[in-house]
């Protein structure tokens, strides 16, 4: 267990600037996951807390002591990646007991780590068999077996889930967070999937163009987005985010009509409100109307695509309308879900 604290890490590859001035504090049994694009750098982030990659300025210290210049082995940081990364002639028992013997520690020791991880994470019947011999998840397991018999200080976790099925990795996800959990040990876990992250993390760190967009509990992201990137990134389906102009004393005008608002000044804003803050309405309570361009049905979310004044328009529905494309729909968005950006620097108003 340890606190990791980074501060203003910078890292170039040539000219190309790869990550730009990272800051982040990351407290002592905390499970963080890193969100973004592909190339946003979010590995390269990892991998320069793992060592594996040189930070070309700032600095990375756990529990106070700096380790920027230090090697990996010497970091106390156990990583899992995404390929597993097994060795295939040895058994389950071997890959585990590897990093024990480059540890040097004594038989009995390595023994009894052996066993207690092996109990931790369901592994005892397959301590014999090869990693051909396991299932993806089961595969999964030996690798943060590997990481977890270290008793290391932090973990790093890069996309562990990417090369399972979807139901093996809702399990798994489930399996990691618990873990996690019953071990109180700080966690760093990379992931593409939005998912993953929202359910899994304490904290969420957003990351765009090798910035951090914002860096939040999950809830906190999606419920009050500090940019319109972050808006558009987190929710399925995304936030509608239009155009508009935000009018003092009168409102935000947007979409052909008037949202009401306490507006202190008037400006140019995008106005943010997700699909399902939005609700049928008769045509007098209607914010707008659009007309109906598709429907998909997922059984407990009726999903809408409207035209309104030339811009599609997502609503989900949790009860069912029998609608067909081309028909006009009333709608009207929650008073208390309107999201406000600056149009011209993305970032958030109220």
């Amino acid at each position: 267990m340890a606190k990791l604290t980074v501060e203003n890490l910078t890292k170039s590859f040539g000219a190309v600037k790869i990550l730009h001035g990272l800051n982040a504090d990351i407290a002592d049994g905390e499970f963080i996951a890193v969100l973004g694009e592909s190339g946003c750098g979010k590995s390269t982030f990892l991998r320069i807390i793992a060592g594996l990659e040189d930070a070309t300025s700032g600095a990375i210290t756990i529990d106070g002591k700096n380790v920027t210049e230090q090697g990996p082995r010497d970091r106390d940081i156990a990583m899992v990646f995404q390929s597993y990364a097994l060795y295939p002639h040895m058994t389950v028992k071997q890959n585990i007991d590897f990093p024990l013997e480059l540890m040097g520690l004594d038989k009995a020791e390595r023994e009894r780590r052996i066993a207690d991880t092996a109990e931790l994470l369901n592994l005892t019947p397959y301590l014999d068999r090869k990693p051909r011999d396991l299932s993806g998840g089961q595969r999964q397991r030996v690798a943060m077996g590997r990481a977890i018999v270290r008793e290391p200080k932090v973990f790093l976790f890069d996309e562990p889930l990417s090369n399972l099925d979807a139901k093996l990795r809702v399990q798994m996800r489930s399996e990691i967070r618990n873990l996690q959990q019953r071990l109180h040990v700080t966690a760093i876990y990379v992931t593409h999937d939005q998912v993953e992250a929202l359910t899994m993390a304490d904290r969420v760190m957003l990351m765009n163009g090798g910035r951090i967009e914002q860096f939040a509990p999950p809830l906190e992201l999606y419920d009050r987005p500090a940019s319109v990137f972050v808006a558009s990134f987190v929710g399925t389906p995304p936030m509608n985010l239009v155009d508009g102009q935000m009018k003092a004393g009168t409102g935000i005008a947007a979409l052909d009509t008037v949202f009401p608002y306490d507006a202190p000044t008037s400006q140019d804003v995008t106005l943010g409100f997700r699909p399902e803050h939005v609700r049928i309405a008769t045509a007098q309570d209607a914010h707008f109307s659009g007309k109906l361009l598709s429907t998909e049905n997922t059984g407990d979310r009726l999903n809408l695509v409207l035209l309104v004044a030339g811009q599609e328009v997502r609503v989900s529905l949790n009860e069912r309308h029998d609608l067909t494309p081309g028909d006009i729909v009333a709608c009207r968005v929650l008073d208390d879900h309107i999201h406000l950006f600056d149009r011209s620097t993305g970032a958030r108003i109220n």
